[in-house]
C-alpha cells in the first residue's frame, strides 16, 4: 500500500510593516492571516463601523454565550454576512463541534475575496480557539 502524503499550503509571511503587538491593542481587531481578523466585541460595535469598512470586512463570526445574546449581537446585518454561534464560556464546552461550520464560513468568505472578523466578548478564548483551529486545519499544523 502506498503512503498518502497530505499537501497543505504554506503559512503566509508576516507583513513587513506589521506593528509589534502591545497589551492595549487587545481592544482592537488584529489581522491574523490575510483577510482573517480576530478581536473583542468592542471591535464590532456600532461605533466601529468606519473601521470595519476601512479594513474591508464583509463577514463576521459572532461568538457569545446565550446569556450574552441581549448585548453581544450582530449590529450590521444589512452590511455584513454573519455567523452567530452560542458557545458557553466554560472549560467543558465542546467547542470543536462548531468548527466545521466556522471553517466553511471563513473559507467561503476568503474564497469570494472577502474579509472576516471573528469576535467573542473579549476575543481571547472561544474566538481565539476557533481561529487557532482554522489555522491548524488549513495549514496542516499539528498540536505537538
Amino acid at each position: 500500500m502506498e503512503d498518502v502524503k497530505l499537501e497543505f499550503p504554506s503559512l503566509p509571511q508576516c507583513k513587513e510593516d506589521a506593528e509589534d503587538w502591545s497589551y492595549p491593542m487587545r481592544r482592537e481587531m488584529q489581522e491574523i492571516l490575510p483577510g482573517l481578523f480576530l478581536g473583542p466585541y468592542s471591535a464590532a460595535m456600532k461605533s466601529k463601523l468606519s473601521i470595519l469598512q476601512k479594513y474591508g470586512i464583509t463577514h463576521v463570526v459572532c461568538i457569545r454565550q446565550s446569556i450574552e445574546a441581549n448585548f453581544i449581537k450582530p449590529n450590521f446585518q444589512h452590511l455584513f454576512r454573519y455567523l452567530v454561534l452560542d458557545i458557553a464560556d466554560n472549560p467543558i464546552e465542546n467547542i470543536i463541534r462548531f468548527f466545521p461550520m466556522t471553517k466553511e464560513f471563513i473559507d467561503g468568505c476568503l474564497q469570494s475575496g472577502g474579509k472576516v472578523l471573528i469576535h467573542g466578548n473579549a476575543g481571547i478564548s472561544r474566538s481565539a480557539a476557533l481561529v487557532i483551529a482554522y489555522i491548524m486545519e488549513t495549514f496542516g499544523i499539528k498540536y505537538r
